[in-house]
């Protein structure tokens, strides 16, 4: 007889596990250590095996996002200048398939962002329910609360929670070519090309978290979007290479010196063109995505 080990059990729920942690908390390294903590637990669990391992580590992995997230949130609010999501690497199917506009939406820092709107109990009931398709007596259990209650907590969180209309689905080959002309055209200083690609109402943030020299403030519209990117390329790449990825289901500018990640910059596409663009510059929301670029 097969003996099933409690670590050969878990790997196989680890990467749904690390979907829920990471969409719940909107960090890959926080995430990770709550999907470790859920295996000392379920490792030390007693003797007796759990019957259904999934629903009991789904169950733990939420709850202990549910008690990070309260202190996260006071880390935020002392956080300097604006505060992104941790970048995550998807085209490797580290936060599951992305077949559909709908689940490249899931994970998109735009909803992530959103869900910081939040209470935890809200968020949690949100994701469980869109992303993973708890039905609310599922849930209900999960989060020890009625189902009547869970049924509000959703709702209120749907109505809070609204992604951007007109979102551009491109395939992954068109979303890389954009990336790539936006490159072309940022460190060639051609103004007319950077046009043709940004909005009007373009919006461009950066999350340097206090660590690395980064604008404190949102860049808005095209015309000054166009000024501030000429200004930090003639300063800041000097030396540095760029290449193209998906990160978060969206098409992403990746900027390397030597071997070192120094930023990602995640491009939000409405009807074609660049209406949102997100840049992690912080070293330490660079770790994890560095560490899956470096096994590609």
């Amino acid at each position: 007889m097969e003996i099933t080990l409690p670590a050969d059990t878990f790997e196989t729920h680890r990467p749904r596990l690390f979907g829920l942690a990471y969409r719940l908390l909107g960090s890959a390294q926080e995430a990770e250590d709550a999907v470790q903590d859920a295996y000392l637990r379920f490792s030390g669990a007693g003797r007796e095996p759990i019957e259904h391992p999934g629903a009991w580590l789904a169950k733990t992995v939420t709850n202990l996002c549910l008690n990070r997230l309260t202190s996260a949130r006071a880390r935020r609010e002392r956080y300097v200048g604006p505060w992104l999501p941790e970048p995550v690497v998807t085209s490797d199917g580290t936060l599951g398939p992305l077949e559909s506009a709908e689940r490249r939406d899931q994970v998109s820092m735009a909803l992530l962002l959103l869900l910081e709107r939040l209470t935890p109990a809200e968020r949690a009931v949100y994701v469980l329910r869109e992303a993973f398709g708890y039905a609310h007596r599922e849930i209900a259990d999960v989060l020890a609360l009625s189902e009547a209650n869970c049924r509000q907590l959703y709702r209120r969180a749907a109505a809070r929670v609204t992604v951007p209309g007109n979102r551009f689905d491109a395939a992954p080959q068109r979303r890389e070519e954009l990336v790539r002309s936006f490159i072309t055209a940022a460190r060639e200083g051609d103004l007319a090309g950077l046009e043709r690609l940004l909005a009007a109402d373009v919006t461009w943030w950066a999350d340097g978290g206090g660590k690395v020299t980064a604008a404190l403030r949102p860049i808005e519209g095209r015309e000054k979007t166009i000024r501030f990117l000429v200004g930090i390329t003639r300063r800041f790449t000097a030396g540095l290479d760029f290449t193209a990825a998906e990160v978060n289901g969206e098409g992403a500018l990746v900027a390397w010196t030597g071997g070192t990640l120094v930023g990602l910059v995640v491009f939000e596409l409405r009807d074609g063109l660049i209406g949102q663009a997100r840049a992690v510059v912080n070293p330490d929301k660079l770790e994890f995505a560095r560490g899956q670029l470096a096994r590609r």
